[in-house]
């Protein structure tokens, strides 16, 4: 896109306000942009001030442990259903057998009856899902700005798992590895992800074993890299950096032993993180250089801990975040300076969001950030001030190609105007639908002053004015392009 809005308005406070709200945050809510104008920077900072923000304290949710045991429970019920109805079924058709075409045809149907009933409605994984759905839905229409929920989002997808793998227990990998860590030390947030059983089981470390260990003799199955290998290209230094294939190998050997206490006979504590010394691959390994002694389930927490304060980890990692924040290609002294506070402050997240926020090139980059899908449905929601229902918003989210806790690779949902701008169609069609649902709530104008105000164009408040229908004024707003960019 050429053109950039927010030329002329640039250095107005209105629009500085509007700007931090869409780059940021979440998107406006109404009255949003005046409540922050006198101050964008600092109602943003002060956002990261805010005693457990990010967090999501609610009861009602299952542990990812706990989830994944409910829905080994709930498969498993169904299965011994489902057995027991297929007995019924052969013992009516052996009794018909000796009977009467009408008398059989009688068993059969009385053998029907009797079966165990069908669960009615969705099956208590889905359920749960989608509690887990409104939890995190609600976190992002409720939240003031949502600076420290766009966190919450980038890290999920940095270090990402998939419900296709990880069945019912995404929604509390998120909540137990990511949220406590975003304004803590990369570190920490490191090892929280990666013995976490979600990423365990997730990327096969759970059934990975040392060729020279107990089991790994004992058995057949032997060593699994997709963990070592994704930690090193993906969540730490980045790919084709300073590691080699040998270091990959080296690397699973460490994390042999990183498993989750089996699901079958364990109802207590299934899908919990243990480490299995007879797993373990003996001895010491070599990972970059530096040899780690065999110390157990130490062992891998040191190489982890060394990972997270690696130069090339400080670089990966900011570059990452200044694309996802700023631009697709940010500009190189501001991703210097988030790897610079990452390397200084021992990987302090806190610190670095503030880097980020300070920093006067992520305020003088034009608007031309595609949002992606996510962000793009949650800042049309918030604009209006109404809610959203969670499966709704799912299938949403999934006919644009962004399914909730649902990556196409380990590498997470790509964060490019490339791979998104195509589906600009689709996000036409869900504007559409969305608009027709609110269209007798909110005014179309009223919506422009609220989530744009002075970025919103002339050539786009006319457009919208022009409208033939209240329904079609909404939909033109929401796929004006300063909504659909920050």
């Amino acid at each position: 896109m050429a053109q950039d809005p927010t030329d002329s308005p640039r250095n107005d406070a209105t629009a500085q306000a509007a700007l931090a709200l869409h780059r940021f945050g979440l998107g406006p809510r109404p009255g949003s942009i005046a409540a922050i104008k006198s101050d964008p920077r600092g109602a943003l900072l002060a956002e990261l001030d805010r005693p457990g923000i990010g967090r999501i304290d609610n009861r009602e949710l299952l542990t990812a442990a706990q989830s994944a045991r409910a829905a080994f429970e709930a498969r498993a019920q169904r299965q011994a259903q489902q057995i027991v109805a297929e007995r019924a079924r052969k013992a009516a058709e052996q009794q018909a057998q000796a009977m009467s075409t009408e008398m059989a045809q009688n068993a059969v149907d009385a053998a029907s009856a009797t079966a165990p009933p069908a669960e009615p409605g969705p099956t208590p994984e889905r359920r749960n899902f989608l509690k887990e759905v409104k939890a995190r839905l609600d976190a992002a229409l409720d939240a003031e700005l949502g600076f420290a929920e766009r966190l919450v989002w980038f890290w999920s997808n940095h270090f990402c798992v998939s419900t296709f793998r990880v069945v019912n227990q995404a929604g509390g990998f998120e909540r137990e590895a990511i949220r406590p860590h975003i304004l803590g030390r990369f570190a920490d947030m490191l090892l929280a992800v990666e013995s976490h059983p979600a990423m365990l089981v997730y990327l096969d470390n759970a059934m990975s074993i040392g060729p020279q260990s107990v089991a790994g003799i004992n058995r057949t199955r032997g060593l699994k890299e997709n963990l070592a290998r994704e930690i090193l290209e993906l969540h730490t230094l980045g790919v084709r950096t300073v590691y080699s294939q040998d270091d990959i190998i080296r690397f699973a050997n460490v994390l042999t032993g990183w498993t989750a206490i089996p699901l079958v006979g364990n109802p207590e504590h299934g899908a919990e993180f243990i480490f299995n010394r007879r797993m373990h691959e003996p001895g010491p390994q070599q990972v970059l250089g530096k040899t780690y002694p065999d110390a157990g389930v130490e062992q891998g927490r040191a190489v982890l801990m060394d990972l997270a304060r690696h130069p090339a980890t400080a670089t990966h990692v900011a570059t990452k975040l200044a694309r996802h924040f700023v631009a697709d290609e940010p500009p190189p002294p501001l991703t210097e300076r988030l790897a610079k506070t990452l390397r200084e402050t021992d990987g302090d997240l806190k610190e670095v969001a503030k880097a980020l926020v300070t920093s006067p090139e992520a305020w003088a980059v034009a608007r031309n950030k595609l949002k992606m899908p996510g962000e793009w449905g949650v800042s049309m929601v918030r604009s209006t001030g109404l809610g959203a229902d969670p499966e709704r918003f799912q299938r949403g989210l999934a006919a644009l190609g962004q399914p909730l806790w649902t990556p196409p690779a380990p590498q997470g949902f790509p964060d490019n105007e490339a791979t998104w701008i195509d589906g600009l169609g689709r996000r036409l069609d869900i504007a559409n639908n969305f608009a027709e649902r609110v269209a007798g709530q909110v005014d179309p104008a009223g919506i422009l002053d609220t989530a744009l105000g002075p970025l919103a164009s002339t050539e786009t408040r006319q457009t919208v004015a022009r409208a033939e229908s209240r329904q079609q004024a909404l939909a033109l707003a929401f796929m004006s392009p300063e909504f659909q960019r920050r």
